[in-house]
């Protein structure tokens, strides 16, 4: 009992820790590669193959209660600690090459997703690349304005000198 109440206040303290959580279902994988899976998200989330009583009481004690009925067969929980995104991606990759793994859902700053919503967060772009696209946005509108300026000072110059 003691083991089991260690492991709850461990799976709640990942819970109440992490910026996003992801649920997937592993039946049928390999120790390899579930292994693999690990080594891809590593840097961004910790992936834990959990029991679903244990877990399910983890999660209601961090206020998580959306995610219930995902508690079926053999679960495994992504907890995300850095980019969301970038781990929704790794996952759904995965999923694709290896068709055993199943994303059921997950919560996402409070708000729960299902497996087409958390489809829909792996398909927008890197953070990376989203940032430099406001970059060159931003540098393109200092650029418009800084000619508009220029302009803006070349005709009352021309104004005054008439």
């Amino acid at each position: 009992m003691a083991q089991k109440d260690a492991t709850v206040a461990e799976l709640t303290k990942s819970f109440e820790s992490s910026n996003a959580v992801l649920l997937t279902e592993y039946r049928g994988l390999t120790v390899a590669q579930l292994k693999e899976l690990r080594s891809k998200i590593r840097q961004d989330a910790e992936y834990a193959v959990v029991k679903n009583t244990l877990t399910k009481i983890a999660a209601n004690n961090a206020g998580i209660t959306t995610l219930d009925d995902g508690f079926k067969g053999p679960s495994a929980v992504a907890f995300v600690h850095g980019d969301f995104v970038a781990t929704a991606k790794a996952l759904r990759d995965f999923a694709k090459a290896n068709p055993l793994l199943v994303i059921k859902g997950g919560v996402f700053e409070g708000k729960t997703l299902d497996a087409a919503e958390v489809d829909k967060y792996a398909s927008l772009e890197s953070r990376e690349v989203l940032l430099a696209k406001a970059a060159g946005m931003m540098k393109a509108t200092m650029g418009k304005a800084a000619a508009t300026i220029d302009a803006l000072r070349e005709k009352l110059e021309t104004a005054e000198a008439a």
